[in-house]
This record gives C-alpha cells, structure tokens and sequence, in this order.
C-alpha cells in the first residue's frame, strides 16, 4: 500500500529532477505554488493531507513523466548505486525516434510547417517508450557550450511540437530565417515571444510571433 510520506517524497523527487523546488514544480502545473509545500502536508490538527489525483495529474502532464515513472519515484534509494530508482540519468531502450543535430535543425527540408520531422537526412536515437509514443516526438543533440550549463555539448533533448507551452517550459524555437534555439519561455503575448538564455552569458531574446516558424516543449533530456 503506497503511504503519505512515499507519494510526498515523490514529487518532491520529480521536482528533482526537472531542477525545479516544489513550489516551481506546483506552478509549472498551474497549481497553487504553496500546493507542495511542506506545511500543507498536514493539517493544523495534525491528520495528513494527500495530493489529490487532479494535481498529480496536471504534474505529469507538465513534466512528461508517466504513471510509471512516478510510481518507480516512490521506491526507497537505492544504495548499491546512489540512485533512487526511476531516476535514470540514461534511458532504457525503447522505440527508435528521429534524430537531428541543432546545426542542421536551421537547414530548409527537415520540418514541415508545423514544426513536425519531415524530410530526409535524419538519423535514429533509442529512446524510452513513453516518450516515443506522443506523435511526432523526435531528439535534437546539442552542439557546441551555448546552452551551458545546463545543456553540454553531445546531450540528447526530446522536443515534443504540437504540446501545449506553458510558462517556464523549456522550448526550442525555430524562426523564420532558419535560427534554432533552446531557451525558457517568460512570457507570451499575442504578438510577441520574451525568451530566457539557459546561458547567462548569452543575452534573453524578444521575438515576434510573425518571426517564429514554431516553438515545441522540450519533454526529457539525456543528462
């Protein structure tokens, strides 16, 4: 039977490993920041509170992750290797999904207009099941220190187009004139994109929807 402190550490692991604190991880999900906070873990007569299924739910979808992975984030660590299980730095084989460098992801003939693979010239990456199964998901490898440092040189990103973006999702976007970047979206207007540099050496960057060919959800990547 799964207990109140496995399902908390849970979350609180997932929002581990997405770098995120409890509170960042409650409002990527559009909760309450304070949902997760520890003091709303037990009432003020002392019964436990559990996360209702809703904002599991909405956490999931937020993060990519599945019922499984979640589950297998409620096991104790596991001390032979330091890792808590279900906190794989690689993935499991799985289904083969498209695969393309950044620097070739600005070339004509790769996506269609949505943002989706198209073309020829894409190699092939194993990846875990779960991701390969939301259509049209496919892995872009970083080239070059830009995207330091939370993206080194030879890490795998999975982009999900067509995923709804929220807020302090991680993106990549694509312009009109060919440009690909990963960034954090800060905010979306109806006319303009405002985009955060995962490297502080690199300047944000304000963007017209008219410039943007398309934007698509990063959903895991390869750390």
């Amino acid at each position: 039977m799964l207990s109140h402190k496995q399902i908390w550490e849970a979350i609180d692991r997932l929002a581990e490993r997405h770098e995120l604190t409890p509170s960042g991880l409650a409002r990527r999900a559009g909760l309450d920041p304070t949902s997760f906070n520890k003091s709303k873990r037990l009432s003020a007569d002392g019964r436990l509170r559990w996360p209702s299924t809703e904002s599991i739910a909405k956490v999931l979808d937020a993060t990519g992750a599945s019922m499984e992975q979640f589950l297998a984030l409620m096991q104790p660590a596991d001390d032979s290797s330091g890792e808590r299980r279900g906190e794989r730095t690689s993935p499991r084989p799985g289904s083969a999904i498209p695969l393309l460098g950044f620097a070739q992801a600005g070339a004509g003939g790769f996506f269609d207009d949505s943002g989706f693979p198209a073309g020829h010239g894409w190699d092939v990456v194993e990846f875990p099941t779960n991701p390969s199964q939301r259509s049209g998901v496919y892995a872009l490898e970083v080239q070059g220190e830009s995207m330091m440092p939370l993206y080194r040189d030879g890490d795998v990103l999975i982009v999900e187009p067509g995923a709804q973006v929220r807020r302090n999702d991680r993106v990549v976007v694509r312009t009109c004139a060919g440009e690909v970047m990963a960034k954090v979206l800060l905010r979306r207007s109806p006319r303009s994109i405002e985009l955060m540099s995962l490297n502080p050496e690199h300047p944000n960057r304000t963007l017209d929807l008219a410039d943007v060919d398309w934007i698509a959800r990063i959903i895991w990547a390869s750390q």
